[in-house]
């Protein structure tokens, strides 16, 4: 008969467990850091990506999955069909005064307006709006920039930061408190300045804090 106290046959019988749990997450963090980027890409792929997959259901008829898209989307952005793009209509944009003039899309209150999410006719929007497919499509695209340019791009100081985000600022207070009205274009190149910008800023930072907390991990190619 075992007549050790029953603390230690309780950490004898849990040690292998332990172990391996700790192997386990010891693993998951050196993957994560040697994959942090592509995970991050991913990330901003599927974010641009559904909303796209919305409208193109709606078409096809199954709009129970693309209303969960509109609804999962709905709290991240406005989606005012007059600021969205949309697909398998007349015109991939539309003014607010070529929208239906009944229904949602007619009316004043932007909490109804939101929720028109098209026709036959018009086509369908995309489930978040113009600025939003700028920001997050060019964070997706200057993540890929690089991972091509790893270790090549120099930082970008905050201060340079601020000329990137400064015309999408700019576009859309004036618009907010009614001086000017803008426009899809110029919500995609500032919504597309803040996204490059911010990427530009954040990545090396994020790049250089991995090999600095896990160097040995870091060292390890990337696959």
């Amino acid at each position: 008969m075992d007549e050790r106290p029953l603390e230690e046959r309780v950490q004898e019988i849990e040690h292998p467990f332990f172990e391996k749990l700790s192997e386990g997450v010891n693993r998951f963090a050196d993957w994560v850091v040697r994959h942090w980027l592509a995970i991050v890409n991913l990330l901003f792929l599927l974010y641009v990506g559904l909303p796209f997959l919305a409208p193109m259901l709606m078409e096809v008829g199954a709009e129970k999955p693309a209303q969960v898209i509109y609804t999962l989307y709905r709290p991240a952005c406005h989606q005012l069909p007059e600021r969205s793009f949309f697909l398998f209509g007349q015109s991939p944009v539309y003014a607010r005064e070529e929208l239906p003039a009944q229904g949602d899309a007619a009316s004043d209150n932007v909490f109804v307006r939101r929720n028109y999410i098209g026709d036959a006719e018009h086509g369908y929007k995309v489930a978040i709006c113009e600025r939003d497919v700028a920001i997050y499509g060019s964070m997706f695209l200057m993540g890929l920039l690089f991972a091509l340019m790893r270790g090549h791009l120099p930082k970008l100081k905050a201060k340079w930061l601020l000329l990137f985000a400064l015309p999408m600022i700019l576009d859309g207070t004036t618009q907010l408190v009614g001086l000017r009205s803008s426009n899809w274009q110029l919500r995609l190149i500032t919504g597309a300045l803040f996204g490059v910008g911010l990427v530009w800023f954040a990545y090396p930072y994020i790049e250089e804090s991995m090999q600095k907390s896990f160097p040995q991990q870091a060292k390890r190619p990337h696959r």
